[in-house]
């Protein structure tokens, strides 16, 4: 443990030291001489030197003190390498607060795993990212500190990447029951279909292969160059140059599948994304922005591209248009359990500025109530 100032600088102020010196010297205790008639037949005396002297040299102390002070809690000091002896203990939420409480016993206070950490006598948090404030938390902890966290069966909020944190951990399972494990159905896209008029054979390809993935398909055509939401899916069959209000509507977070005969300049990042049993490309494309722009590289027509017909062109269209699935959030919290050899991070020095100004305060007040005692005021 070492101590530091963090604003060197701020020891200017120990030149203000002065001041109260200057106060005392100006404002000590006078003789005022008194006049009466004897004294006219006494011989004037030589004049004794004045002396350099404080009057109240406690009050005088008290002040030097209190500038000193300031000046180094404008200094802000620290220290590196300060810690608690006592371990801390995380609480997931789904937790019970009672049996966390329990558990740490009286000398060490339960923090939840929330943002900021907060301790148990707050309400417990709906929902948080558990995986990211783990981190977080260990990343912050000195080394030399244990660490305890308190799950339950089943942990929510937790990302794809496992635990890797600083230091060992005991993982504690608090709760009973077994994890859910039934997939949750992921629902089906959403199409809205552009087309030219008088084209009504590809459209149906599109719409037949909806109607496969639900009875209750969410298909909406028109020949119109209008733009869905972008939580819909397009299909853009209309041929020649593709609109700019498509390609931002891509870069906003759209994703667009077009005809072979739409004319556009394909991302950088273009890609083959679904080929025939011969390994010929039947629709390229990659991400633009924050969406993705998809390319038939054939009519649709059978003649040209028989997996129209096919029975898996269903399955193969929701594949390509559905958008990657988020990363699981809900996992059985015995196969979670942390691991150790993550590299430690630098932890920056503990200020004390806090503590020096409570003494400050105490010393101000000392200051006053013995400057009334004495009859001054200072200024």
């Amino acid at each position: 443990m070492s101590l530091l100032l963090l604003a060197p600088l701020g020891l200017l102020a120990l030149a203000a030291l002065i001041v109260p010196a200057l106060i005392h010297l100006r404002r000590r205790t006078e003789e005022v001489p008194v006049d009466f008639a004897a004294m006219r037949w006494l011989e004037a005396m030589p004049r004794p030197r004045s002396k350099l002297r404080f009057d109240e040299l406690l009050l005088l102390a008290l002040r030097l003190a209190l500038v000193a002070l300031l000046a180094l809690l404008l200094a802000r000091p620290a220290v590196l390498g300060w810690h608690d002896d006592e371990g801390a203990i995380l609480v997931a939420p789904g937790v019970d607060a009672v049996g966390a409480r329990e558990f740490a016993g009286p000398e060490t206070e339960p923090q939840w795993i929330a943002p900021g950490f907060p301790d148990l006598d707050d309400d417990p948090p709906d929902s948080a990212p558990v995986s990211s404030l783990i981190r977080q938390f260990d990343a912050e902890l000195p080394q030399e500190t244990t660490l305890t966290i308190l799950v339950p069966t089943v942990l929510e909020g937790v990302d794809a990447e496992q635990l890797r944190l600083t230091r060992p951990v005991e993982w504690r399972i608090v709760g009973t029951g077994e994890p859910n494990d039934t997939p949750v159905p992921v629902p089906s896209p959403a199409l809205s279909l552009r087309y030219p008029q008088g084209v009504l054979a590809a459209p149906r390809y599109f719409e037949a292969a909806a109607q496969a993935w639900s009875e209750e398909a969410d298909v909406e055509a028109a020949t119109s160059s209008e733009l869905p939401s972008r939580d819909r899916v397009l299909i853009w069959l209309n041929p020649g140059p593709v609109p700019v209000e498509l390609v931002e509507w891509v870069r906003g977070g759209g994703t667009a599948l077009l005809g072979q005969s739409a004319e556009i300049a394909m991302p950088g990042t273009t890609a083959e994304l679904w080929r025939d049993e011969m390994g010929n490309t039947l629709v390229e494309g990659g991400p633009l922005g924050t969406g993705r722009l998809m390319r038939f590289t054939r009519s649709l027509d059978p003649a040209a591209m028989p997996e129209l017909l096919d029975g898996s062109f269903p399955a193969q269209l929701r594949e390509l248009v559905t958008p990657e699935a988020p990363p699981p959030a809900r996992v059985a919290a015995a196969d979670f359990e942390p691991t150790a050899g993550a590299a430690p991070y630098a932890l920056p020095p503990k200020e004390l500025t806090s503590w020096l100004a409570v003494i400050a305060a105490l010393l101000f007040l000392a200051e006053r109530l013995l400057a009334a005692r004495l009859g001054r005021f200072a200024g």
